[in-house]
């Protein structure tokens, strides 16, 4: 049986949380969220109240990371709190659906927004989003510490990304320079529907902290880096919704530009880090005799695979 390395550091571990939850939803559904909403002050209280559940979802996660300090988080949680067939169905539906198919959409998203830098049309676009695929599923085989560097690189060219539209829209904005598109005005029924259609995309945009747990199994001193990576990845996430692509193409004329590059570092960099922690899952599985045994012995198989069933 291939035994997991502990390499993973709290900046690891956080920079897969803030990682796996900046991907494209925080850029694409603030105009989305706008159009269910008729006030500004609304689509500020739906997102506070998504930050709200996000937290309370990162505190919950961080008690029960202590208690099980294992490879696998969610799956380990499922099973420990409801059984093996629990753990088990989700485990397969993570990897035959979930993840696997978050994969392929996420390198299909770089594709297609280094489209917008270098012209690749559609063949293009199924090669990149392939060789992507492959490319981040070689760097998760090599070991974990690669795996680490890589979210750490990506995450914080995020970041990097995140503070300079900030910086735009502090010292180059102007007041009125960009209305927000907002509904129409709704009855109070009507309201409430509208409410839950747009705290489905504000979940959307902060869900992904949660992968932090995965890797439980490899973080140095599990019991205490796993809770606060998760609580501060989360915290981060919180504070990064504001993001307005069309602000920034129109207050500087290379503004479109780096948003597809914001937006294409940030997927495959999410791409990264689902490759690396989703496999966590099955190894979990495989250790506790509910997923193929071989696969304990030939540890880099399980993120083989999980790549290959990404391109299918």
């Amino acid at each position: 049986m291939t035994k997991l390395r502990k390499e993973l550091t709290l900046y690891g571990l956080t920079m897969v949380a803030i990682g796996s939850c900046i991907g494209s939803g925080i850029f694409l559904t603030p105009s989305q969220i706008a159009g269910h909403l008729p006030s500004p002050w609304l689509i500020l209280l739906i997102w506070g109240i998504g930050g709200i559940v996000t937290l309370t979802g990162a505190l919950t996660f961080a008690e029960l990371g202590t208690m099980f300090p294992k490879a696998g988080g969610v799956y380990v949680y499922l099973k420990e709190a409801y059984g093996d067939m629990f753990g088990y169905l989700y485990g397969w539906a993570y990897l035959l659906v979930i993840c696997s198919g978050a994969i392929a959409a996420l390198s299909i998203a770089f594709a297609y927004y280094l489209g917008f830098i270098i012209p690749l049309g559609n063949t293009g676009i199924k090669v990149v989003a392939v060789s992507a695929i492959i490319v981040v599923t070689i760097i998760n085989i090599l070991r974990v510490k690669a795996g680490e560097v890589f979210s750490n690189i990506f995450t914080g060219l995020k970041l990097i990304g995140i503070a300079a539209v900030i910086c735009i829209g502090f010292f180059m904005g102007k007041p009125g320079l960009l209305r927000v598109q907002t509904g129409e005005a709704v009855s109070s029924d009507s309201l409430l529907v509208a409410f839950g259609l747009a705290l489905i995309g504000v979940l959307w945009s902060y869900g992904g902290w949660q992968h932090a747990s995965f890797v439980a199994g490899e973080a140095k001193n599990a019991q205490r880096t796993v809770p606060r990576a998760m609580i501060v990845g989360a915290l981060v996430v919180i504070g990064s919704e504001s993001l307005a692509a069309e602000a920034v193409s129109s207050v500087v004329p290379f503004g479109g530009i780096l948003i597809a590059v914001i937006i294409a570092v940030s997927v495959i960099g999410t791409a990264g880090i689902y490759t690396l922690s989703s496999p966590r899952i099955y190894y979990a599985m495989a250790d506790d005799g509910i997923f193929f045994k071989k696969f304990l012995k030939n540890w880099p198989g399980f993120i083989l695979d999980s790549g290959l069933l990404s391109m299918l």
